[in-house]
């Protein structure tokens, strides 16, 4: 793809050098990262140990090559995730009108870019799909390469400026809405996991999950997302070192080593066996006995972490 084509990589990062150190290396690996824009966006300290790690990571970011440009921003004070995200994502897509975003903790694929910006010129004028998904949950070799889904994943996504235009902050407005179409066990994939319910903690205040709103957004404006069908994402942040994440090996994945076959899918309309199959996924990991076997093999392994 023409390097002027390329959307930017929008990387959101903290206090953890090391996964920042390997994010950047697996996207190395990639050809086009040579030719592609990278935006880091810093997030503020919350405290004088994290200003330390803070300052690393900024020192491993800054001496890294391999990229056409790299531009660090620096938030003055700790913005938190969902406040990162939603302005670093609003501020560059309104000059480039498309983006490809990741958090410190990932590891991608070789092809990954490929993957992304292929999906995201293909796309770019189907208005009934917003979203790029690189991680697969299911691990499920029974669905095609490449599948429309009527939710969102944010570990390793990209979108339009067309899209993001539609984002709704107000989780008030969302639920109220999820409700009044009767649409909530839909979004909850048939019960399968509590999406609605995040989405009320959210208006609570009792999380800030910026993924939770865009994942409404699209479910309630009855828009697609692509999603791969081999994970070309992996996420590492289940190491006890992120703010958000506890130990857990259930989303570990199996990077696809080779370019992911890509071919625009006619209709544009959800896929019912994905559908079907992000069901089963959840039921095998998000029920009572499921959560409380991994509780104890974390237990014995000497994780304490929730």
């Amino acid at each position: 793809m023409e390097s002027n084509k390329l959307a930017p990589i929008l990387l959101f990062a903290y206090n953890r050098p090391e996964h920042t150190r390997n994010l950047l290396q697996s996207l190395d690996k990639n050809l086009e990262s040579k030719e592609s824009l990278l935006y880091v966006f810093l997030d503020g300290p919350k405290n004088t140990e994290d200003k330390t790690l803070v300052t690393e990571v900024k020192k491993v970011v800054t001496e890294h090559e391999g990229f056409k440009q790299i531009t660090i921003i620096e938030r003055n004070e700790n913005w938190g995730l969902a406040k990162n995200i939603i302005e670093g994502v609003t501020e560059v897509i309104s000059k480039f009108k498309r983006v490809i975003v990741l958090e410190d903790d990932l590891i991608v694929a070789p092809y990954f870019l490929k993957f992304m910006n292929d999906a995201l010129e293909l796309y770019r004028e189907e208005e009934r799909v917003g979203h790029i998904q690189a991680y697969d949950f299911t691990q499920n070799k029974n669905l095609p390469t490449s599948f429309l889904i009527k939710w969102t994943g944010s570990w390793g996504w990209g979108t339009w400026e067309r899209a993001w235009k539609l984002f709704n902050p107000n989780g008030k407005e969302l639920l109220a809405n999820l409700k009044s179409n009767n649409s909530s066990k839909q979004f909850d994939f048939n019960g399968t996991y509590p999406f609605t319910k995040m989405l009320e903690r959210q208006i609570k205040g009792e999380n800030d999950s910026w993924a939770i709103r865009w994942n409404a957004t699209l479910f309630t404006n009855n828009i697609l997302s692509l999603n791969a069908g081999r994970s070309l994402v992996d996420n590492r942040g289940f190491d006890g070192s992120g703010t958000h994440c506890g130990s857990q090996d259930i989303y570990k994945a199996t990077l696809l080593k080779e370019p992911l076959v890509l071919e625009k899918i006619e209709p544009i309309e959800e896929n019912r066996e994905a559908r079907k199959a992000f069901e089963r996924y959840y039921k095998k990991t998000n029920g009572f006995i499921p959560k409380v076997k991994r509780r104890l093999q974390r237990i014995f392994k000497g994780d304490f972490s929730k």
